[in-house]
């Protein structure tokens, strides 16, 4: 099997599990955050410097690889991992999400989803087989299975039939993929806040034996104690001898609280794309460097930091970069953001082992001001 998980301990005061996921490129350790890099690239960031920082998994797009530069052009540079020069393991979505979230003009039917080509107006289809094919050329580790991603909140009748298509389409792309002996296939479990529904797409799909699951359809907009209550039904329906995904989460706090509820591995644009804008995660809180009060502020984003940016670069000169629109000052940002929740996930580790992710936790939303009321979050 191309991927497999190693339980290596569980948190007595938690239940959150440390392990490690092993792929045909090397092993990671988990709970573990994935860096997103759309366009078989994390914005800004070289493989190089992800490496150095301690990332061990990147996740690439398999829609926006397919329309540009074509997954043909990928295979044929020997795959994802030679054509970035990204030697550490690597997870395609399967196009789904953006398929429902960039194009409004879409029609779903049972062998697909009809849709336009978000940059060009053309007229595209994506089916689990052809999504299957395109992750085959791209040659990702892990793969994700198509299923339909439904908009927060659904009705339940329309959720039990999206529930129920992302059943069949998840049989059709195990029978569609090509190279189960080198890369992992991971279903996706759908059904909205809906227990009964979560229940019956859990069961649906732990019962076509997939090397891991991922856990969908959150972050999409519902509140964090929704999220918190879904995953607290869910996550116990999947079985422990293999890895469990969140997709789409990236902040600080549903990082520890998704470990805390047994989750192994997230993924999220969220620490890139603010850093775009100047917003920065710090030990301290949320810090926005565009701010005025930054100007003549010659400490570094974060005191308690050791990364490059913080050891090397001033809140006053990255904001005169961030002002003045200048690159480097996003990619200092974005290494700076990465780090930090690559570091936040090595202390979570460190707390597993040590039986004291509660305590972690309290201390960590208490020095980030996610206790306060009113607290900012991203």
């Amino acid at each position: 099997m191309a991927i497999t998980y190693e339980l290596i301990k569980t948190c007595k005061q938690t239940g959150a599990r440390l392990g490690k996921v092993h792929t045909p490129h090397g092993s990671f350790e988990t709970p573990m955050f994935m860096p997103v890099g759309t366009l078989a690239t994390v914005k800004t960031m070289s493989p190089e410097e992800l490496e150095r920082m301690g990332a061990q998994i990147i996740l690439s797009n398999t829609y926006h690889l397919w329309l540009r530069p074509g997954e043909d052009i990928v295979e044929e540079a020997g795959g994802l991992h030679k054509f970035m020069n990204w030697n550490g393991s690597i997870l395609t979505d399967s196009g789904g999400f953006q398929v429902f979230s960039l194009s409004d003009l879409r029609q779903i039917e049972e062998e697909g989803v009809h849709f336009r080509n978000h940059i060009s107006g053309e007229k595209l289809f994506l089916s689990p087989e052809k999504a299957m094919h395109i992750q085959n050329s791209l040659g990702a580790d892990i793969m994700m299975a198509f299923d339909e991603c439904p908009p927060y909140p659904a009705e339940h009748k329309y959720m039990k039939d999206s529930v129920e298509r992302t059943s069949r389409w998840a049989e059709r792309c195990l029978e569609a993929h090509k190279r189960p002996h080198d890369q992992g296939l991971f279903g996706i479990i759908q059904g909205g806040e809906y227990e009964d529904l979560r229940q019956q797409s859990a069961r649906d799909l732990t019962s076509m034996d997939f090397p891991g699951y991922a856990i969908g359809g959150l972050s999409v907009g519902e509140p964090k104690d929704v999220m918190n209550r879904v995953l607290d039904f869910t996550t116990p329906l999947l079985p422990d001898q293999k890895p469990r995904y969140l997709m789409g989460v990236g902040s600080p706090d549903s990082l520890i609280d998704g470990s805390i509820r047994g989750i192994d591995m997230f993924d999220c644009v969220l620490p890139t794309r603010i850093a775009r804008n100047g917003t920065l995660m710090t030990s301290q809180g949320r810090l926005v460097v565009r701010n005025a009060k930054y100007a003549r502020d010659f400490r570094p984003i974060d005191e308690n930091c050791d990364c490059h940016t913080c050891r090397n670069y001033s809140r006053a000169y990255i904001r005169h970069l961030v002002k003045a629109n200048e690159t480097f000052g996003f990619r200092l940002t974005t290494y700076h953001n990465l780090y930090f929740l690559l570091n936040l996930m090595r202390q979570v580790r460190e707390a597993i082992r040590e039986d004291r992710l509660g305590d972690f936790r309290e201390e960590f939303f208490e020095q980030y001001g996610f206790n306060k009321p009113n607290a900012k979050n991203f």
